[in-house]
């Protein structure tokens, strides 16, 4: 047994499949690995939050919930471990506290045992509620930052952030490199400064868009990391997490051997390559995301931006446009006060940049999301913003600069109250909370399911009322 080996995290449950395939491996092609995996001795399984929670309901007419209580009885001995997005849990918005304790209340009762929290602009304000929930209610709380370069992120800004999560409850802080922009010098330069000023594990998460992750791994696991996130192989690399079994042979033998066997390995990987084909022959896996792509290191989008932004130009007939939009993601960024690109932040940043090209002028037009930020909706941003800019989008209205969810109402209520005629478990609140469209549309299919002879009744809007015409949903 080596003296420190290396722990692994597996992300084929989760990120490997939202990097590449649009979050849509279904329950059915998880569960004949469920036991193999369970067995691996992975420090953890990510296979929740993030965009499943959405794409399950929305595509796949799966109910999250009983995703995870399966998936949780399927894996008995393996932390489970998922990823929340703080105040925005698995929104879009900033939720009311009393609807991020019941959701961290109920992720946690439902299986869960690792939450990854992290906030899009750094703001620990925004993972305060989140953080002290998860403990309270008994999970791991990770607590991540978002890295990302510009102008005013570095070395001791990232040490001192990491410091003031460990001060808030931190069991374990993660180094989030959404992008790859996490360079293999620089991770071990990083991980060596965290480990002389925290006393907790840490645990970096990196993927391989500029070709750079495995060695980003290597150079972290030289300098110490605790505990790092990797993909089997058939759904690893490109956008995606850099391969579990090519780090497992590059440690076997030294002292931080991770002490996982390579063929139970390949056995599991055996099965995904049959998912990751069946993904690939339904045209769900795009080429593009697989290829190493440097141009990350100059425009620092993530992998599941980079597919919405093919996607948004698909839809404007504007795909020639790919590389002016890719030009223009950075300029927008410095505007908006250099946010790290992750979501929410990652998409509103995108589609800004793509109205800017395919409407031939520079802030023509600003979605709500876009003057939502400026206005401080989000959080601190790092920077300035480029005032010329927030006047043009929000003239002279107040910007915000408390914790924006001091400004909610407690709503759980409100949710139950609106879905009372619905409700089937306590945690379809929850559902609706979040994707109140999706999550009407899906309970309505499980009720026509059971009772045939039930006519789907019209959609719903965010307020609860009635529409008869809804945006398409599969936008």
């Amino acid at each position: 047994m080596a003296k420190n080996p290396l722990k692994i995290t597996d992300t084929i449950l989760r990120d490997a499949h939202q990097s590449q395939a649009a979050t849509r491996m279904r329950l059915e092609d998880m569960l004949p690995a469920c036991e193999l995996l369970d067995n691996m001795g992975y420090w953890s399984l990510e296979c929740w939050g993030g965009a499943t929670f959405d794409a399950c309901m929305r595509f796949l007419k799966e109910d999250p919930w009983e995703r995870l209580r399966t998936l949780r009885k399927a894996m008995p001995k393996t932390k489970l471990q998922m990823l929340l997005r703080g105040q925005n849990i698995l929104g879009y918005k900033h939720y009311a506290d009393d609807v991020v304790e019941e959701f961290c209340k109920k992720s946690i009762e439902n299986g869960i045992n690792v939450v990854r929290i992290f906030d899009a602009l750094n703001d620990p304000r925004n993972m305060a509620a989140a953080m002290k929930y998860t403990k309270e209610y008994g999970g791991i709380c990770e607590a991540a930052i978002s890295y990302t370069v510009s102008p005013v992120h570095n070395e001791d800004y990232f040490v001192k952030l990491a410091v003031q999560l460990q001060e808030m409850g931190a069991d374990v802080i993660c180094i989030k490199d959404m992008a790859n922009l996490l360079l293999p010098y620089d991770a071990y330069s990083l991980v060596k400064k965290l480990k002389e000023n925290l006393d907790v594990p840490i645990h970096l998460h990196t993927h391989n868009t500029t070709g750079t992750g495995d060695m980003t791994n290597l150079m972290a696991a030289t300098a110490g990391v605790d505990i790092v996130d990797c993909a089997l192989s058939p759904l690893a690399n490109g956008t995606s997490q850099p391969a579990t079994e090519s780090l497992v042979a590059t440690l076997k033998g030294t002292e931080r051997d991770t002490g996982l066997d390579l063929e139970k390995l390949s056995e599991a990987a055996t099965h995904f390559r049959k998912v990751a084909n069946k993904l690939k022959a339904d045209g769900i896996l795009d080429p593009k995301v697989l290829s190493v792509d440097t141009n990350t290191l100059l425009y620092q989008v993530p992998g599941g931006m980079l597919s919405n932004l093919i996607s948004q130009l698909k839809q404007a007939n504007a795909e020639d446009k790919y590389y002016e939009v890719l030009a223009e993601v950075p300029r927008v960024r410095k505007d908006f006060g250099y946010p790290p690109l992750v979501t929410p932040t990652s998409q509103i940043v995108g589609s800004q940049a793509v109205l800017n090209v395919v409407a031939g002028e520079r802030y023509k037009m600003f979605p709500k999301e876009s003057k939502g930020l400026l206005r401080g909706e989000y959080g601190a941003l790092p920077a300035p913003v480029n005032e010329e800019v927030r006047k043009k989008a929000i003239g002279d209205e107040q910007v915000i600069t408390c914790r924006p969810a001091d400004l909610l109402e407690p709503e759980l209520e409100k949710y139950r109250e609106e879905i009372k005629d619905h409700m089937e478990q306590e945690e379809d609140i929850l559902s609706y909370a979040l994707f109140p469209q999706v999550a009407m549309k899906f309970f309505e299919a499980r009720e026509q399911a059971k009772n045939p002879q039930v006519k789907e009744a019209a959609p719903v809007n965010e307020a609860g009322e009635r529409v008869l015409y809804v945006e398409d949903l599969s936008k």
